[in-house]
């Protein structure tokens, strides 16, 4: 266990999208088959149409709730997609800025999560972001909140004193002239139940850096 590898995309790549591999509604597996943006209103569909309420692609104008289920292949699927807002802000959001000059408001970012019997992969989708400039991050043990330390720690499958993406999930990233940037993290484990509840953007890649943005997000295990 803990054997990994950690795929980081500079922004500006193509990202295929639709019902991912069209067998089990699943986002497939080659890292390139996000599940479909919801561009109508009707309730989230588990079956894999990727469908939420709101308008979710980049260009959108508010949050969708996040959508998922199971695969035929026994694995499952998860997106969840934010608008960022700075804390206390009039319209709520699962994603808050502590920094408007790197992640600025109304800046959105997509999660996603698929498993099956022998891998794990999180991926991310940030638009609007600062141009031309290195983030890091890191998927942490707690919710958002104003206080930026609240979402704690890093998730480590195992308890150990150092940070390294082969025992943690690590989404660093590059925008690029647009401000967009996408990272993707493959590992043989998944999360523990409970345990993983959200992803820090930091201002810097590697293990630490000050923490700019944070988006609560219902990981499965």
């Amino acid at each position: 266990m803990g054997a990994a590898a950690l795929l980081m995309l500079t922004g500006g790549a193509t990202i295929a999208h639709g019902a991912a591999d069209g067998t089990d509604g699943a986002p497939a597996p080659g890292g390139g088959g996000h599940a479909a943006h919801g561009t109508g209103t009707g309730a989230g569909d588990a079956s894999g149409s990727g469908k939420a309420s709101g308008t979710s692609g980049a260009g959108g104008t508010r949050e969708a709730g996040p959508v998922g289920g199971a695969s035929r292949s026994g694995g499952f699927w998860m997106r969840a997609d934010g608008v960022f807002s700075p804390p206390g802000s009039f319209v709520p959001s699962d994603a808050l800025t502590y920094d408007t000059v790197l992640v600025p408001a109304a800046a959105r970012i997509e999660i996603t999560q698929y498993a099956d019997r022998t891998s794990h992969r999180v991926g991310t989708r940030l638009r609007g972001l600062a141009p031309n400039r290195a983030y890091g991050m890191h998927v942490h043990t707690s919710p958002c909140a104003a206080d930026p330390a609240t979402a704690g720690p890093h998730y480590q499958h195992r308890a150990a004193a150092t940070a390294d993406p082969v025992n943690e999930v690590w989404l660093d990233f590059r925008t690029d002239r647009n401000g967009d940037g996408e990272a993707e993290a493959r590992h043989d484990w998944g999360f523990r139940d409970g345990g993983a509840r959200s992803v820090i953007v930091h201002d810097a890649q590697g293990g630490a850096g000050k923490r700019v943005a944070c988006f609560t997000v219902p990981f499965s295990s």
